[in-house]
């Protein structure tokens, strides 16, 4: 049982290390971009740019629905064999389709309105429609290599798309100077044509199939529509920040606040490694329901929840000069911010390791009821703290509301699945 257990473990820890090796690699190309790009780019074009960032983020809770989730939970169903798998998959591009439809037709309706709020051409909010769109196809992809601990195939895919985005952001930023908009346009070409490989290769393993299928569909919408408030609450704690700041204090601001979420966001890369690798072994050992498996979850997740918050410690140390060192002095004003947003990073981190037991229940109705609350409290503590204290407000707004939506999802985790968090009793 000893030697069952080793061997368990040294599996997550090989895909972690992919995982996590993957990760670093592509966290590492946007790094090595940020000191090219905050000398290119003013803060107002850095601003432009992170808004065009925030707008993706923002249609991407919305189209398809989350169906990519439904896809992956869907492959641990022991009912179902492999060939109808690929017609489940099929139907979530159906749903895929229709909401992007929805999406693109609001889009140019509304968008005069739109893009003079955002200060963006109306090109770039008809794109990003479309470039959310090729998003979910990318990660229709790499989810399906993740529930089959494919982790090699999956860093392959997603390190290659970071080098080309460097390459090609050098070359019309830096070579071409084309500004914020030769940034934008690679935002936009590398989903789509990444979208397009990432189909050939579901065709290729037989995962893409169209069948209409009524029952899938009732499925889809069953796991995603209630996952919608999520996704908009989580939109409302990770990036309505970039807006709100647009809106009090300019774009220039935008782009000095945005220095510092992408330095801090290395962190969130690590925790993203971590989770691809935990949740398959994760998900392998609630369906076993053995209660010296899950007393081992739980203590490994108190564990991890410390280490973030000493993590937290170091970047409330070393975060300032190291942005002023990578980023210039004109962006000196975010090393005032670092800190605090790594808080709300960890606090993140924790998350995603309560969160899953929800996924795993297919009963995320609640869910989202307290993410779309603790999206709310951001709103309303950006509108103040922001008045009071210019972007550190925005900053701390950010982390007391994810403190506020890991707590609130940890109790939905224990009453969705109960897992032993108080039963200290130690396992061999």
């Amino acid at each position: 049982m000893l030697m069952l257990k080793k061997i368990e473990i040294s599996r997550l820890l090989s895909g972690s290390v992919v995982y996590l090796f993957s990760n670093i690699l592509a966290a590492a190309i946007p790094f090595a971009l940020l000191p090219i790009l905050t000398r290119y780019l003013t803060p107002a074009e850095y601003g432009q740019v992170a808004i065009f960032q925030t707008l993706l983020a923002g249609l991407g809770a919305v189209i398809g629905i989350s169906a990519q989730g439904a896809a992956g939970v869907k492959y641990y169903d022991e009912h179902l064999s492999k060939p109808e798998l690929k017609y489940f998959i099929g139907n979530c591009f159906l749903v895929l389709t229709a909401t992007t439809a929805v999406a693109l037709l609001l889009a140019v309706i509304f968008r005069q309105q739109i893009s003079g709020w955002l200060a963006l051409d109306t090109q770039w909010l008809l794109l990003s429609v479309v470039v959310s769109s090729a998003t979910f196809v990318v990660t229709m992809r790499t989810g399906q290599w993740q529930v089959r601990k494919e982790a090699k195939k999956y860093g392959a895919f997603q390190v290659s798309q970071s080098l080309i985005n460097m390459l090609l952001s050098l070359l019309l930023v830096v070579y071409f100077l084309q500004g914020a908009s030769g940034r934008i346009w690679v935002l936009c070409l590398i989903p789509l044509a990444y979208a397009v490989i990432a189909l050939f290769l579901l065709h290729k393993d037989d995962l893409l199939g169209f069948a209409w299928r009524p029952a899938y569909l009732r499925e889809i919408f069953t796991f995603g529509v209630p996952l919608i408030p999520h996704s908009v609450g989580f939109f409302l704690i990770s990036s309505v920040d970039r807006f709100v700041i647009n809106d009090k204090l300019g774009l220039e601001q935008v782009g000095v606040y945005m220095v510092a979420v992408q330095l801090v966001s290395a962190m969130g890369l690590v925790f993203d490694a971590i989770n691809n690798a935990y949740v398959p072994w994760l998900f392998e050992r609630l369906k076993r329901n053995q209660i010296e498996e899950k007393r081992q979850i739980v203590r490994w997740t108190y564990v991890y929840c410390i280490a973030l918050l000493g993590v937290v410690g170091i970047a409330f140390a070393i975060g300032p000069p190291l942005l002023i060192l990578i980023a210039g002095e004109k962006y000196s004003e975010a090393s005032n911010v670092i800190g605090w947003l790594a808080l709300g990073q960890a606090f993140s981190g924790m998350y995603l390791m309560v969160t899953n037991d929800i996924f795993y229940s297919k009963r995320t109705g609640l869910l989202s009821l307290s993410t779309i609350t603790s999206g709310m409290i951001n709103v309303g503590l950006l509108m103040v703290l922001i008045s009071f204290f210019g972007l550190q407000g925005a900053a701390i707004a950010l982390a007391i509301s994810m403190g506020i939506k890991f707590l609130l999802t940890w109790l939905v985790a224990q009453f969705r699945y109960p897992m032993p968090w108080f039963d200290f009793r130690s396992t061999v």
